[in-house]
């Protein structure tokens, strides 16, 4: 079985609190996007454990990858006996703010569902997704979707209106325990307007949207790299409509109405930084497994 792994943006991250368990408690806008890691997945009878390659010398082969605790927390649930390969191949960048990581998870869950005909509904993948990872849950259910608690409890919104998506990763990586760790949830001054996202995306208008996307986030990690805002003001002079930091970081996104814009800013911004990783994509909507990772 093949399957694609799709990355995600944060088209607002507010942090409303931080709670007594130590984690905080969010409202987002989670946007899949075009860009994606490719997963094989192939049931082997007679059993042999679980069996994980990947397409990179650094990337993690037991539980410490997402991918791997996917299969083992269902295929230890239900008694599976047969073994299991799965063949990773990684395009997504890793500790990028794109959560690549839990949607490889997410497709590896939904996968060993099908494959050993385990009968779980995308609800019962989600809830024990969360198990795994924040994002599992939603990267289980795609789309456009409002996260609230820490991220687990979802609610679908309307597909994202068509746009261009530029996403660039500095050559830098952040930790994103780091990142809460040094947020202060009760000094944020200003919150992103969240609700009305809500209504701009049911509205289908993009111009709405960008005009509220912001990432609290950033006030922690952009001091720290200044690289992040000045790729931001990169897009914004190239014409996006609005560009800032999904998830805890570094990666910058911008959103453009105008296509040949947005190319023509990727093109610039490799030139201009050799060592970021640069890529063209397209909002993912729901049910659309027909498109290609970023350009």
């Amino acid at each position: 079985m093949d399957l694609r792994a799709f990355a995600k943006i944060n088209l607002g991250l507010d942090v409303q609190r931080k709670r007594p368990d130590g984690y905080h408690d969010l409202r987002m806008i989670m946007q899949m996007t075009g860009m994606y890691d490719r997963i094989s997945l192939r049931g082997i009878p007679g059993g042999q454990g679980i069996r994980l390659r990947t397409n990179l010398p650094y990337i993690p082969a037991d539980q410490r990858n997402l991918a791997y605790r996917a299969a083992s927390l269902l295929m230890e649930e239900f008694g599976v006996t047969d073994g299991l390969s799965i063949r990773l191949e990684k395009f997504i960048p890793v500790a990028a703010g794109l959560a690549g990581g839990s949607s490889d998870a997410a497709a590896v869950l939904i996968g060993v569902n099908e494959i050993f005909d385990l009968g779980l509904s995308r609800k019962e993948l989600m809830d024990r997704g969360v198990k795994i990872g924040a994002d599992v849950p939603y990267c289980v259910l795609q789309g456009t979707a409002l996260a609230e608690g820490i991220g687990e409890i979802l609610t679908p919104l309307p597909d994202m209106p068509p746009c261009s998506i530029l996403l660039a990763k500095p050559p830098i990586s952040v930790s994103t325990k780091e990142v809460y760790g040094a947020l202060r949830a009760d000094e944020i001054k200003e919150h992103p307007d969240i609700d009305g996202m809500i209504l701009a995306i049911r509205e289908g208008d993009l111009r709405g949207i960008a005009s509220r996307a912001k990432n609290v986030l950033e006030d922690v990690t952009a001091p720290n790299h200044p690289v992040i805002r000045e790729y931001e003001s990169e897009m914004e002079e190239a014409g996006a409509l609005v560009s800032i930091m999904s998830g805890s970081g570094p990666t910058v996104f911008g959103l453009f109405e105008d296509s040949r814009k947005a190319m023509k800013c990727r093109d610039e911004m490799r030139r201009k930084y050799p060592g970021a990783r640069v890529f063209l994509t397209r909002p993912q909507q729901k049910g659309d497994d027909s498109n290609g990772s970023g350009q």
